[in-house]
């Protein structure tokens, strides 16, 4: 039996939650997130807080409230603070610069790398070595953090390329005469 699931979602005063049927929409401060919750799943507001309940006591039921409960969470979060994930860029001559709707990255390849931001997400360049990307959608903003460190992942000799904030890199000897 799921524990997640028991435990209701508080919600903030200026956060506008609307349940019709199996269709869930929140709006706040940061923006609107929607969602279908699954058929075997019962969504209600109750006292200022959301609860999330199973149709059926099975299981497979449980565990579904439980997954359920967990994206309403991350909506709701999303709506009122946001979700950012921080990269950075290491290496010499490694640069990154936001022009409008359109990430500039110079990652050491014969070409600049051009990647358009998506509808939802800011993307926020602090420093030339550092990259912000934040949004209301925490699944959006993984992705896209997720492209952008796809260009040129951190490779394990000198640690070049584009990592996470929060990432170590497990470095390698090199070869040896």
């Amino acid at each position: 039996m799921s524990r997640v699931a028991k435990a209701s979602i508080p919600l903030a005063s200026n956060l506008d939650v609307k349940v019709e049927g199996q269709h869930v929409t929140v709006k706040g401060a940061k923006g609107m997130t929607e969602m279908d919750v699954h058929h075997d799943v019962v969504v209600q507001v109750e006292n200022g807080s959301l609860n999330v309940k199973p149709v059926n006591e099975s299981g497979s039921g449980w565990s579904m409230a439980g997954t359920m409960r967990a994206l309403l969470n991350n909506m709701v979060v999303g709506a009122s603070v946001g979700f950012e994930k921080k990269l950075q860029l290491v290496g010499v001559g490694y640069r990154a610069q936001s022009k409008g709707k359109v990430l500039n990255l110079n990652l050491g390849f014969s070409h600049p790398v051009d990647y358009p931001i998506p509808e939802g997400i800011g993307i926020d360049t602090p420093s030339q070595t550092e990259i912000i990307v934040s949004g209301c959608d925490k699944q959006r903003v993984g992705q896209v953090a997720a492209e952008i460190r796809s260009f040129r992942p951190p490779e394990p000799y000198k640690g070049k390329g584009v990592r996470y904030a929060d990432e170590h890199v497990i470095r390698k000897e090199a070869k040896k005469k």
